[in-house]
C-alpha cells in the first residue's frame, strides 16, 4: 500500500475557480462559450443531464410515434434516468472491443422505424465517431444526440464537438473544465430546432430559489476546497469511506437520484462563470501539452493502452483513460492508487446493466464489450496538481502489474 500523501489530487483537471470570480457581473456565460467555441448561440440549463432531458423531451413532440433511445451500454448512469424521465424507452447498445465508441453491427441491430435518437458519447474527453452514427440514424429517419458532458473545448477537424449531430450538450458540473458546481449547455446547428429547445425548456422548467440557493452555496464551497489542500475533506475521505465499507458506486459516484431536477440558473452563477471562462482556452490547452508530454511514459508499460483520439480530433485531457490487460492487473493497481490520494480512479464502475439500483430503469441485456471496458478500465488524473514524481509513482504501480 502506498502511503498516505498530506494532499489529494482530483480525479479530473476541473479549472479551478478564483475568488474574484464570486464577483458579481453580467450573466453571459453562454453566449462568451458560443464564442469562444466557434458555435450557434448556447442554451444555458441547470445541468447536462437536464440538458438532455429537455432535448429528448423537445425531439419526443416532433416524432411522438418514436419511443427508443439508443446509447453506449458503458456510459453515465444519468443519461439513463434521463431517457427514463422523458418517458421514453431505452435501447443498450454494446461497444466496439476495447474502444469507446459503438460497435457499427450492434448500433445497426438496435435501429429502427421505433427510434427516436441515438446518442453517441464522445467518453473521457475523446472525440467519438459520430459520423456513424449518423449514418445510421439518417437511415432510419432519427435524430443523433452528442453527449459531450465531458468534452467542452474538444474538436473535430477545428469544429466544436456537438455540431455534427442535430443536438449537442456539455457538461458544468463540478470538477469538469468549467465549472459552477452544477451547470449545462445545450446547442444545435438549425435555428428552428434551437427555438424547439428553448420553448421547451421554457416550458418544463421552474424558477426555484431554493435549488439556486443550494446551487450557490455549494459552488462557495467548491471554490474553496477545490484545491489540494480541501480535497481531502471534500473528495478524499469519502471516497476512502465508501471503498473501506466495499462501495465502489458510491466511492465514484455512480450512485445518483432517479429523478433529475431541474431549474433556472441564477445571474450570479452565471456571472461566476463567465469570469472564470476567460481562463478555460489556456487552460485546455495546459492540460492537452501536459497529456502528450505523459502519453509516451505511459504507452511504455508492457500491456498498458491509453485511449486516444483519431485522426483529425483534438479532444480534451480532463484525465488519462487506459485499458489494462485483464481485471485481476487493473485492480491490483486500484488497490494501492485508488485510495493514495494521487488522483488515480475509475470513470463508471459498470456497464449499465449492471447497476442494481437502475434494475427498473435499464433493459438487462448480455453487453460484452461494455463489461470488459468496465472491468479493464482505470484513469488517472490530468490536474496540473499531479507532478512527473506523482505520475512516476503511478506508472511503477502499474509496471510492477
Amino acid at each position: 500500500m502506498l502511503p498516505r500523501r498530506p494532499h489529494e489530487l482530483p480525479p479530473t483537471a476541473g479549472l479551478p475557480l478564483r475568488f474574484a470570480d464570486l464577483r458579481p457581473g453580467a450573466p453571459t456565460l453562454a453566449a462568451d462559450l458560443a464564442v469562444q467555441l466557434g458555435t450557434p448561440p448556447l442554451q444555458l440549463e441547470c445541468s447536462g443531464t437536464a440538458s438532455l432531458l429537455i432535448a429528448l423531451t423537445a425531439l419526443h413532440e416532433r416524432q411522438p410515434r418514436r419511443r427508443r433511445v439508443v446509447v453506449p451500454a458503458y456510459t453515465c448512469p444519468l443519461v439513463a434516468i434521463a431517457v427514463r424521465q422523458a418517458g421514453l424507452e431505452l435501447q443498450l447498445c454494446d461497444l466496439r472491443a476495447g474502444h469507446y465508441d459503438m460497435d457499427p453491427a450492434a448500433l445497426r441491430a438496435a435501429c429502427d422505424e421505433r427510434t427516436l435518437a441515438i446518442i453517441p458519447t464522445h467518453l473521457a474527453g475523446r472525440v467519438a465517431d459520430v459520423a456513424d452514427a449518423l449514418a445510421v440514424a439518417r437511415s432510419v429517419g432519427a435524430y443523433v444526440i452528442e453527449d459531450a458532458a465531458q468534452a467542452l473545448g474538444a474538436r473535430r477537424n477545428g469544429i466544436s464537438v456537438g455540431l455534427a449531430g442535430d443536438i449537442g450538450f456539455f457538461s458544468l458540473a463540478a470538477g469538469k473544465g468549467l465549472s459552477i458546481y452544477e451547470g449545462g449547455l445545450l446547442l444545435a446547428r438549425d435555428p428552428a430546432l434551437r427555438e424547439h429547445l428553448a420553448r421547451t425548456a421554457a416550458r418544463i422548467v421552474p424558477h426555484s430559489i431554493g435549488w439556486e440557493w443550494k446551487r450557490s452555496i455549494e459552488l462557495l464551497g467548491y471554490t474553496a476546497l477545490y484545491r489540494p489542500r480541501g480535497l481531502r475533506l471534500a473528495y478524499g475521505n469519502p471516497l476512502r469511506r465508501a471503498l473501506r465499507h466495499g462501495d465502489p458506486v458510491a466511492a465514484v459516484g455512480d450512485d445518483f437520484p432517479l429523478t433529475i431536477p431541474l431549474y433556472r440558473v441564477g445571474r450570479w452563477r452565471q456571472a461566476v462563470g463567465a469570469h472564470a471562462a476567460t481562463r478555460m482556452p489556456a487552460f485546455l490547452d495546459q492540460l492537452s501539452a501536459q497529456a502528450q508530454r505523459r502519453l509516451p511514459r505511459l504507452r511504455r508499460i508492457d500491456g498498458v493502452e491509453v485511449l486516444d483520439d483519431p485522426a483529425g480530433a483534438q479532444g480534451t485531457w480532463p484525465f488519462l483513460l487506459l485499458l489494462l490487460p485483464d481485471q485481476q492487473r487493473r485492480d491490483t493497481a486500484l488497490t494501492q492508487l485508488w485510495p493514495s490520494g494521487l488522483g488515480v480512479s475509475r470513470l463508471f464502475i459498470h456497464a449499465l446493466p449492471d447497476y442494481a439500483y437502475l434494475a427498473g430503469v435499464v433493459p438487462s441485456q448480455d453487453v460484452p464489450n461494455a463489461r470488459d471496458f468496465a472491468a479493464r478500465s482505470l484513469s488517472i488524473s490530468n490536474s496540473p496538481w499531479v507532478t512527473d514524481d506523482d505520475l512516476e509513482t503511478i506508472c511503477g504501480v502499474l509496471e510492477r502489474g
